[in-house]
């Protein structure tokens, strides 16, 4: 009657892809859970949706927020504005305005400069130098060099000092593997946020006012089935999760028979890197619309392409002279303190978070699947380890599976709802959840790993 427009959500519950039912439902969570909703609340000021999703692993979020909090807000080589601002770039070479609309809130609450949003070409000259970095790490992270790093740190007046640029990088890959999760997970926008809400018509004659507030949206919301979902049935699903644990059964078997050599490893990662780059991500137009984001980058044509393709030819990246644990943690912590500490717990958490568990079944020993799921990642960027046979990975991941993953970590704006239901129909979504934590913390491995490589070459 006062011709207040009020706005309802346009979503039901933090993801696109999970039913609101089988989220865990505020003031229904357990007391650990409780816990981590009011560390997030008190650090984000709101008890976001990338939150209410990844409480289904409450070990996870707890080492998630600890970090993302100490990037955001504690004493480290950046400015706070700084910071907020290149998580924006970060996520907009994904177009997720999601989180791109988050951090700007964050940028202008911390005193950023408005004309900075209007243009990456508006900000200082320092920042606009990082716009290369950010779009190899993001792309193509395989093609950075130590005289990459070199043009940011000899570049004068604006150049960047190795503290600085340690803390830029993991802004960077952290921000890019959100991404990836945001979109992997179907996440929503609050109803505060753009796109996450809509305007009811004036006229509210037909259901009280209390009703929106509630969620409920009256006879007219159109409830669609779940676009493009594939009808399966139950046997079907099930005759999926028998046959995938008889293969981690017989693979097993295998490997205590008999191990392949050196030279048959070798060629078993060539073969599964080349056949990772006939694997396609999707080019379904189903994907989520974003809002224009690309005036935080430049070069906006720049994206992912296999690394082999066009004649190009990277040489592979043996872990064993470049790894994480050897090199990567100990140059991190040594320029940007407890900040690798943060990261190996998170990257280890992911990698070894077990229920013992495969959709029906338990007491299921799932290692050989998370390390089939990871190694995969990291062939996909060039990354072999020499004591995996990658054979393994064709046995235990097929091909939708592939897609969802290879969509996922190279160009997740494109991952839809279809790809998510295709994989693993019978699941849990507890499940789904954990795999995208995996795809995640391996993404950002990958990146990291290049990124410092390069570091460590210019240093040395």
């Amino acid at each position: 009657e006062l011709g207040i427009r009020i706005p309802r959500p346009l979503g039901h519950g933090p993801s696109r892809f999970i039913p609101e039912k089988e989220t865990i439902q505020v003031g229904k969570e357990d007391a650990t859970m409780h816990t981590l909703f009011a560390e997030s609340f008190a650090t984000l000021g709101r008890l976001d949706n990338v939150t209410l999703v990844m409480v289904f692993h409450p070990q996870y979020l707890e080492s998630f927020l600890k970090t993302q909090h100490y990037l955001l807000q504690m004493d480290g080589p950046l400015p706070l504005h700084y910071r907020h601002y290149i998580g924006i770039m970060a996520a907009a070479r994904h177009q997720c305005s999601y989180l791109v609309n988050l951090h700007v809130n964050d940028f202008l609450h911390v005193g950023g400069d408005p004309k900075w949003l209007n243009g990456l070409e508006n900000a200082p000259q320092k920042l606009q130098n990082l716009g290369e970095l950010n779009k190899m790490l993001a792309h193509r992270p395989w093609l950075i060099t130590k005289e990459h790093i070199e043009q940011l740190l000899k570049t004068e007046e604006n150049s960047w000092s190795l503290a600085e640029l340690i803390h830029a990088v993991v802004l960077l890959t952290h921000y890019h593997s959100l991404a990836s999760f945001t979109f992997g997970c179907g996440i929503s926008p609050e109803i505060d946020c753009e796109g996450g809400h809509t305007f009811r018509p004036p006229s509210v004659s037909n259901y009280c006012i209390c009703d929106v507030t509630n969620g409920y949206h009256g006879v007219d919301e159109i409830h669609a089935s779940p676009a493009g979902s594939v009808p399966v049935s139950s046997t079907e699903s099930v005759c999926e999760v028998e046959a995938l644990m008889e293969k981690m059964k017989q693979l097993q078997e295998c490997r205590d028979e008999e191990e392949a050599s050196q030279e048959e490893m070798a060629t078993r990662f060539e073969r599964e890197k080349r056949e990772s780059m006939f694997v396609c991500c999707s080019e379904d137009e189903e994907s989520a619309a974003t809002r224009d984001v690309s005036r935080h980058f430049e070069d906006t044509s720049y994206g992912y392409k296999d690394f082999s393709r066009h004649g190009m030819h990277v040489p592979t990246f043996r872990a064993q002279d470049y790894s994480w644990e050897d090199h990567g943690y100990s140059l991190v912590n040594r320029l940007y303190p407890d900040v690798g500490q943060l990261l190996d717990e998170k990257f280890h958490i992911a990698y070894n978070l077990t229920y013992n568990t495969m959709a029906m079944h338990k007491d299921v020993d799932t290692s050989m699947l998370r390390r089939a799921i990871w190694n995969y990642i990291h062939c996909m960027f060039g990354i072999r380890y020499d004591d995996y046979d990658y054979g393994e990975i064709n046995q235990l991941l097929d091909r939708s599976f592939k897609v969802y993953i290879k969509t996922v970590v190279c160009t997740p704006e494109k991952t839809t709802k279809r790809m998510y239901d295709s994989f693993w129909r019978q699941f849990e979504h507890s499940e789904k959840v954990h795999v995208n934590l995996l795809l995640v913390e391996a993404r950002m491995q990958a990146e990291l790993l290049y990124a410092l490589r390069a570091i460590t070459r210019y240093m040395t």
